[in-house]
């Protein structure tokens, strides 16, 4: 399981008269985290830099970019701090705009990863994990009893519900061996289920 930032949201810290404001992206892909950042530069291009990190595939991969500040001041320990929570498809940009007074290697590192973490611990985080998916096959008899007690288990995420010749409920379970199970006592064995996959779901 990781986390991820709640929602996409911005905030703004001030060091030495410099504004660092942070945006928070939910993003799925390299090229969707490329495509944000370009858009982010064009909307606010006035500003002195946006350097960046985003980390993606459960913390597979992972980049970052200083954008004209020196070395490592920016990037990593940017990326420090969403790696640090263990944070994954998420892409922060900090925005600088210049205050006039120069903050020093030390006093940049410390600047882009405070804001960064303060960016985080004001969106919030929420709990991603992989469930099993599976396709459960039932006679519409059964289906309206399944369907109520499915919606009130806190380990099964009802995704579509299809009605043709029986009713088939698509969904995601945290323990598909325990729920097979569970659908078998329910339905005398009557219930049919394939598996469909794997779905990420919040919890």
């Amino acid at each position: 399981m990781h986390t991820v930032a709640v929602a996409e949201s911005s905030h703004e810290i001030v060091v030495e008269r410099s504004r660092f404001v942070c945006t928070l992206y939910r993003v799925g892909s390299d090229a969707e985290a490329r495509e944000r950042i370009g858009a982010h530069r064009r909307a606010y291009w006035g500003a002195s830099h946006h350097c960046t990190a985003y980390v993606l595939d459960e913390g597979r991969i992972a980049r970052s970019n200083d954008d004209g500040e020196p070395a490592g001041t920016a990037g990593a320990p940017m990326l420090e701090v969403l790696r640090g929570r263990d944070l994954t498809e998420v892409l922060a940009v900090v925005t600088r705009y210049f205050g006039g007074v120069k903050l020093g290697a030390g006093g940049l590192v410390r600047a882009y990863g405070s804001a960064v973490s303060a960016a985080v611990e004001a969106a919030g985080t929420v709990v991603v994990a992989v469930w099993p998916r599976l396709s459960v096959r039932v006679a519409y008899g059964l289906a309206g009893s399944i369907e109520g007690l499915l919606r009130l288990r806190e380990d099964v995420r009802l995704v579509e519900v299809a009605f043709g010749p029986a009713v088939v409920f698509d969904l995601a379970c945290a323990d598909a061996e325990l729920l097979v199970g569970w659908l078998a006592s329910q339905t005398a064995g009557a219930a049919e289920v394939e598996p469909a996959g794997s779905l990420r779901v919040e919890l």
